[in-house]
């Protein structure tokens, strides 16, 4: 069923506003997938506070005037969809490229990161990236890792004291001066 313009310049308005916030965009091709594969995709990107559409060519173009995604929206051609997040771009990448391995019919044509227009190989990277969880607990061991260090060098000098008195006492090192 054809939509109608006032429909179409509602979806135009609606995905143009969502370009401008956004950080990161992967442009993809799904031609294939089912549509229980792509509602499980859809599940995952909106999992990472993503979206994901499968959009005309021309509504993406005109939608993306103005936006930092126009130069990758513009001159599309094929079966196209886009995932998009204005929130964490490697979550973005991950559950992307890990849905790509899984499901072949599924794969990207280009990609937008901070406004830079960036290639399949470069998503691939941004994929393999650590996490944001991961990376501050990464921080946070590098930062405890000297005082955790110095801590067990300031317990072993009393630890130690303790042995050798221990050993000295057991060795009757120590004898009363009175004694004969």
């Amino acid at each position: 069923m054809a939509k109608k313009r006032n429909q179409k310049d509602k979806e135009i308005a609606r995905l143009h506003e969502d370009l401008l916030r956004v950080t990161s965009v992967v442009l993809s091709s799904f031609s294939g997938l089912t549509v229980a594969q792509e509602t499980e995709l859809r599940r995952q990107v909106q999992g990472t506070g993503g979206k994901y559409e499968v959009i005309k060519n021309t509504l993406a173009a005109r939608a993306a005037k103005g936006t930092p995604a126009e130069p990758l929206l513009s001159g599309l051609k094929g079966i196209n969809s886009i995932a998009y997040t204005d929130r964490n771009p490697v979550a973005l990448a991950k559950v992307l490229t890990k849905y790509a391995k899984d499901n072949p019919a599924f794969s990207f044509r280009a990609g937008l990161v901070e406004g830079r227009v960036v290639s399949l190989d470069q998503i691939r990277v941004l994929a393999a990236l650590p996490s944001r969880e991961e990376l501050f607990a990464r921080l946070l061991f590098l930062v405890q890792a000297p005082a955790q260090r110095l801590a067990g060098s300031l317990a072993a000098v009393g630890r130690n004291l303790a042995v050798v008195l221990q050993q000295a006492h057991d060795e009757k090192k120590f004898s009363q001066a009175g004694s004969p």
